[in-house]
């Protein structure tokens, strides 16, 4: 049978930058949203922000639903309530838009029909007064089905993704926590220790500008998140800094070398590569 999503509220766990922003999409579409919050004075702003058709503390709001967005910090959807365990509607479909994905089915692997993936798309804002609406348009959606997911299940969160205009793509959860170890994770720590070493230098603060801003923008962002994502993607995180840490050194015997040509055709070849992941 078919799983009617659309024609039964939408319950969305956690009400920050991603649960908001989806809230605010769905409803823009006239579809009903119901929401879980873990604070009053939460559930009092989202009011105001008409983030949702219904928010509230209470797990109960989530009776109706057909599809649950678990919309949660790492730590919290790996260690979930016995109380949201227990109000997740029977047959309802379960997706998160958790940004690490082999822990998540190790957690939630054999509930019925739950489905891991992870919105490709964000800010630096954090929080209730995060949410926005087209966040997801144009973004990749990734989901890592494995041999016992429901394929009815998967297809409602295909058509969810599709619905706020995000790119579905399917992966191995290992795949996924590797290249967003990469191009997520990374940066975060990478960022971090670019703001920390220019911090040392008062003129440097006096003149940066867009380049500084558009390089350490993720190291500056949410500390919580990033440890967060360091915790739970440990190796791939280790491995990816290993990485980098080989094509540092080798830049910097190119500059101690004084060896400006191999430089230059390294600065080239990151330059023809990058449109690849962003476009031009």
């Amino acid at each position: 049978m078919t799983i009617a999503w659309r024609e039964r509220p939408i319950g969305v766990v956690g009400l920050g930058l991603i649960g908001g922003s989806l809230a605010l999409d769905l409803g823009a579409q006239g579809l009903r949203v119901q929401a879980l919050v873990h604070r009053q004075a939460t559930a009092e702003r989202a009011r105001q922000r008409r983030l949702a058709d219904q928010v509230s503390t209470d797990p109960a709001v989530l009776a109706d639903c057909a599809l649950v967005v678990l919309a949660l910090p790492l730590d919290r959807l790996l260690e979930p309530s016995t109380e949201l365990l227990a109000a997740l509607p029977p047959g309802s479909v379960i997706t998160d838009v958790g940004s690490v994905k082999g822990p998540v089915l190790e957690c939630w692997g054999q509930w019925p029909r739950f489905v891991a993936s992870h919105p490709m798309a964000g800010t630096a804002a954090a929080g209730v007064e995060a949410g926005l609406t087209g966040l997801f348009a144009g973004r990749p959606w990734v989901a890592t089905p494995t041999a016992d997911t429901d394929p009815e299940a998967l297809e409602v969160v295909r058509d969810l993704a599709e619905a706020v205009g995000a790119r579905w793509i399917e992966c191995p959860a290992a795949d996924h926590d590797q290249a967003v170890a990469l191009i997520s994770h990374l940066p975060v720590l990478l960022g971090a220790a670019l703001i920390e070493v220019a911090g040392q230098a008062p003129l440097a603060r006096a003149l940066a500008s867009s380049g500084f801003a558009d390089t350490s923008r993720v190291g500056g962002g949410n500390p919580e998140l990033g440890t967060l994502m360091a915790r739970y993607n440990r190796e791939a995180l280790l491995a990816a800094l290993a990485r980098y840490r080989t094509r540092l050194d080798g830049l910097e015997q190119l500059v101690r070398g004084s060896d400006w040509p191999a430089l230059a055709e390294q600065l080239a070849q990151a330059q023809a590569l990058r449109p690849e992941f962003l476009g031009p």
